[in-house]
């Protein structure tokens, strides 16, 4: 009974077979060098050509050596080829794309949507030196009708609305006129049209 309590380790008397030995390394390729008159074994590639990227020449050391010496990848290159060609190799010869979405992307559809409810231009154009567009003014018919009785358009400014009607007033009072009252209704009418436009903060 007391020995089936008793520890036995495992693996212990586990015998790992030997393997067989290396395999000898494999011979070296019998293919001969490719230089006309040499018959030692071409051991090294070398690449045929530019345009032949998976064809090789087999050479031995000594001719491969040489080859290596005399070979220039852009020969028969004209200067545009070439300069195209260092345009390539800055991306690794492969194809890229602009980060500009589409017109009628998913994305940028989200981003005009999110402009159009934007009115701290954060999605704007990006140029901080950019002037907000200003918002159009509303103005009541009543305002309209005073800012064309003084010959001004909707978006002037509180500066030139008291620009015109100094000028007015100076040119159509009595006083102006050697007392002649023949400008007194245009007169009451800027006058009218300025107090219209005063008392709505336009001035």
């Amino acid at each position: 009974m007391s020995n089936a309590f008793e520890y036995r380790p495992k693996f212990v008397d586990i015998r790992v077979k030997r393997g067989a030995k290396t395999a000898a390394a494999r011979d070296p390729s019998e293919t001969p060098c490719d230089h006309i008159g040499c018959k030692n074994p071409g051991l090294h590639r070398a690449p045929k050509g530019r345009d032949n990227a998976n064809q090789f020449w087999h050479f031995c050391t000594e001719h491969a050596a040489d080859y290596n010496k005399r070979w220039d990848y852009f020969s028969g290159m004209s200067d545009g080829e070439f300069k195209d060609y260092l345009a390539r190799e800055e991306v690794g010869h492969r194809p890229t794309w602009t980060f500009r979405g589409g017109r009628l992307d998913r994305h940028s559809a989200a981003m005009r949507s999110a402009r159009r409810g934007d009115p701290f231009n954060l999605f704007g154009s990006g140029d901080p030196e950019a002037a907000p567009t200003p918002r159009a003014r509303r103005l009541t018919r009543l305002q309209v009708m005073a800012l064309e009785a003084m010959s001004l358009d909707e978006n002037a400014d509180a500066v030139t609305i008291r620009t015109r009607y100094a000028d007015l007033v100076k040119r159509w009072h009595p006083d102006s006129n050697g007392g002649d009252r023949s400008a007194e209704t245009n007169l009451q009418r800027v006058i009218k049209a300025y107090q219209t436009l005063k008392a709505a903060g336009l001035v």
